[in-house]
């Protein structure tokens, strides 16, 4: 593919347009290319093994002589997560706000990467430069700390790359929104706005992060008993909350979970929480504690079966268990997929004769992503030449489109919809797609370490639907005869489960093609086995239509 550089600044999304996570953006001007976070994607149903998915670096790995840094927008999983990754690939440096670089410095432990990773802490309101980019950090509001949407000044103009925002004017913990920065560059000519679509299908502004306050405070005051509150670890801002409300209702907070206890110390670390000293427990205190004063802040409001809040629920939490009179405080947003192991968790609080509370029955979340109204502010503060809508399904991306034009009045031709993948060129003058790099999704198995191939991952689909079967024959060194029976055994195949006339009919095709094979045919193994299992293949599609996986042993004694 000829890609055009002297002239053109090219913007290749690597992941995170047409799905949810996975955000990773490419800009390259004139041989040389930045990218715009690495994030990950958590596996999804049928995905057997798979931890996570990040995307496919291929790209960049044959660019790697071009690639200047990695520029991180905020902190959470699906903007960093696959950064470890990616600099085992190509070691560049990281730039990134002081609480950003403090998460990610706890995954380059984890991948033994501390040492050989360079980063830059860049604070909201200043700039650096990275060869033909100036990269400014603007602040922006959103669910986490210390998050900045990007103005990235190229040679054809401003590009504008927002993260993940919404316009709070009112945030619990640090700064708000910089929109007089945002209107500055909007006067100043914006040539293109990358704009988080999340929530473009809701209407209005998305309320403050203060709006979780009175129904938290009226579920604080009614509690006689013990309150445990599952969020996400990230949500720095609904933390704040719990620890301010504990303090004000008498209550010690108990952290669970290592993500838990992570993110606080980190949060504390780098000046965006205020605990007040003596506020937080240990597992020795608790124990000690009556019921009425004390607060758990758990992970997993996801109702992961292993995090901490689920087995809370189960009973079977080493330090903290749900008990009857308890209230549950589930605050946060059911991720799709999630509703199942949500209810579960659910279910089993009000086994235990709990008080259960979650987004549905209070109003104790709110998004971190804007709604209609607050991407409305976003597209009249830059007032960019282009609009790319990003972060999002195809339908949040179209959505975001046909919102851009029919209530703000932008052209049609001048907002681009793009999949991962397009190479998108604009000029000073001009704007087209010029092509396509290859991309995709990687598989990451549950160690989180390891990467499974396509091959891998096809043969445990294979075994997961159609299960395995194993014939096991003996056959004599010399002559090639049978010495004994024919055995089957199966694993996860359904036509045999307690069926033995079928069993008998695998084994009698074992035997035709025992018989159909001269003596010295026999002797060579390999053939030898192929010869059976197509044989049994063959008869189990045209009788069942299955396609078990067939692992023919053939000993030779």
């Amino acid at each position: 593919m000829n890609i055009v550089s002297n002239a053109s600044l090219e913007i290749m999304p690597l992941g995170g347009l047409g799905e949810f996570g996975m955000n990773c953006l490419a800009l390259r001007y004139d041989g040389s290319i930045i990218i715009v976070d690495a994030g990950l994607m958590f596996s999804e149903v049928g995905h057997f093994g798979v931890d996570i998915m990040i995307p496919n670096f291929t790209y960049i790995e044959e660019h790697r002589d071009e690639l200047l840094a990695v520029v991180l927008t905020h902190s959470h999983e699906d903007h960093i997560g696959s950064l470890p990754f990616l600099l085992k690939k190509v070691n560049v440096p990281v730039y990134g706000t002081p609480y950003t670089l403090a998460v990610t410095d706890r995954r380059f432990e984890e991948h033994d990467l501390s040492d050989k990773v360079q980063t830059h802490a860049i604070r909201a309101g200043q700039a650096v430069t990275i060869g033909p980019f100036k990269v400014e950090y603007i602040r922006v509001s959103h669910s986490t700390v210390d998050c900045c949407a990007l103005a990235i000044e190229t040679p054809v103009g401003v590009v504008i790359h927002t993260g993940d925002y919404k316009f709070d004017e009112t945030p619990v913990c640090g700064d708000a929104i910089d929109v007089e920065r945002l209107r500055e560059y909007g006067n100043r000519g914006v040539l293109a706005l990358l704009s988080d679509s999340t929530n473009v299908e809701r209407p209005g502004r998305m309320p403050s992060e203060k709006a979780v306050i009175p129904a938290l405070e009226d579920i604080f005051d009614q509690a006689e008993n013990r309150i445990f509150v599952s969020c996400f670890a990230s949500s720095i801002h609904r933390i704040q909350i719990m620890l301010d409300l504990a303090e004000e209702f008498g209550r010690k907070v108990f952290p669970v979970g290592r993500g838990m206890v992570r993110t606080l110390e980190i949060a504390d670390g780098t000046g965006f929480l205020d605990i007040p000293e003596g506020l937080l427990i240990a597992a020795n205190d608790y124990k000690h504690m009556d019921p009425e004063e004390v607060l758990v802040l758990a992970t997993g409001c996801q109702g992961e079966p292993l995090a901490a809040m689920a087995r809370i629920a189960h009973g079977t939490h080493k330090q903290a268990v749900v008990e009857e009179g308890d209230t549950v405080v589930l605050s946060a947003r059911q991720i799709p997929g999630n509703e199942k192991s949500i209810s579960r968790l659910i279910n089993e609080c009000y086994k235990r004769h709990a008080l259960v509370f979650d987004s549905t029955s209070a109003r104790i979340h709110v998004s971190g992503h804007g709604a209609q109204d607050d991407l409305r502010l976003m597209i009249e503060a830059t007032k960019p030449r282009y609009f790319i809508p990003i972060h999002g399904e195809y339908r949040q991306l179209y959505r975001h489109k046909t919102f851009a034009c029919q209530e703000l009045g932008m052209n049609d031709q001048n907002v681009i919809l793009l999949e991962s993948g397009d190479v998108l060129c604009l000029t000073k003058e001009d704007s087209y797609i010029s092509g396509k790099i290859p991309v995709g999704k990687v598989f990451i198995d549950d160690d989180r370490s390891t990467v499974i191939d396509e091959i891998v991952m096809r043969d445990r689909k294979h075994l997961a639907y159609d299960g395995v079967l194993v014939p096991v024959i003996a056959i004599n060194q010399a002559t090639g005869e049978l010495k004994g029976n024919p055995e089957i055994t199966t694993r996860g195949y359904m036509v045999v489960d307690g069926n033995e006339d079928h069993i008998d009919d695998l084994k009698s095709v074992v035997l035709k093609t025992l018989e159909d094979t001269p003596y010295d045919e026999r002797v060579d193994l390999e053939a030898f086995r192929e010869k059976i299992r197509i044989g049994l293949k063959r008869y189990i599609q045209k009788l069942t239509g299955q396609r078990p996986t067939i692992l023919p042993v053939v000993m030779k004694v």
